[in-house]
């Protein structure tokens, strides 16, 4: 089972527009930050340049998109505070400790899925103790590739030591994870939390909460009902193609 972290486990939009309308006295500025994210993240994707380099250039491109120039010393500084307010601001979705327990409980390895930098990402999951829930954490800025290529998806499988065809992928982007995930083999899940109406495409199914996502796994992938207490180490959630 692979889970993407931001914005599925943790609410990264929140976190990020506190973050911005401390630093800016402005409470409009998400659609730019998250607009300018997405075209120097595809950067990264297509290995053109690294993330500590992406960080930079991101926040040197937001602030003279609002007018504020800035040297070199000044963008640096912005991000520093930029990433300290976010230290203190993340928090997990209601619903993610109740899904991740019942995940494990139900005996499947999980993995988390994410094509952010490494360093900040460890800090993350380690900080809101989601750490002791995963056998194995896959990052982008780690392995130089990242969502929706088959190859990151490959990885984590490998890493969880099953087949693409016995794993099953949740994410909030529909493109990145879900379509991703079913073009590389692997189930996939959209976790459309803001219910935004378009309907999924084929192969991929959609969820507006993680509360959903047992009972999804149960109807679509298990050939037993609801998973039982584990017995002697063996998982109570057998799945149609074998192992989440």
């Amino acid at each position: 089972m692979c889970l993407d972290i931001d914005d599925t486990l943790i609410d990264c939009t929140a976190a990020i527009r506190r973050s911005l309308h401390i630093l800016t006295g402005r409470g409009d500025l998400w659609p730019l930050w998250d607009l300018i994210t997405e075209e120097h993240v595809a950067l990264v994707v297509a290995g053109e340049i690294d993330y500590a380099t992406m960080h930079q250039r991101r926040t040197d491109c937001f602030l003279a998109e609002i007018g504020i120039l800035a040297d070199a010393e000044q963008v640096s500084s912005f991000e520093r505070r930029r990433r300290e307010l976010l230290d203190h601001s993340w928090q997990l979705f209601d619903d993610v400790l109740d899904c991740l327990e019942w995940l494990r409980a139900a005996g499947l390895m999980l993995a988390a899925v994410t094509n952010a930098s490494g360093v900040h990402q460890r800090k993350k999951i380690a900080d809101l103790g989601l750490a002791p829930f995963f056998d194995h954490v896959a990052i982008a800025g780690e392995l130089g590739v990242a969502k929706p290529d088959p190859v990151m998806f490959h990885t984590v499988c490998l890493g969880l030591d099953c087949a693409p065809s016995q794993a099953v992928h949740v994410g909030d982007k529909l493109d990145t994870d879900a379509i991703g995930a079913r073009d590389a083999g692997l189930g996939a899940v959209w976790l459309d939390r803001d219910s935004i109406g378009e309907r999924a495409p084929e192969g991929v199914h959609r969820v507006t909460g993680l509360a959903e996502l047992p009972e999804l796994l149960v109807s679509e992938y298990a050939t037993i009902g609801v998973p039982a207490q584990r017995v002697s180490g063996t998982p109570a959630f057998t799945v149609r193609n074998g192992v989440l």
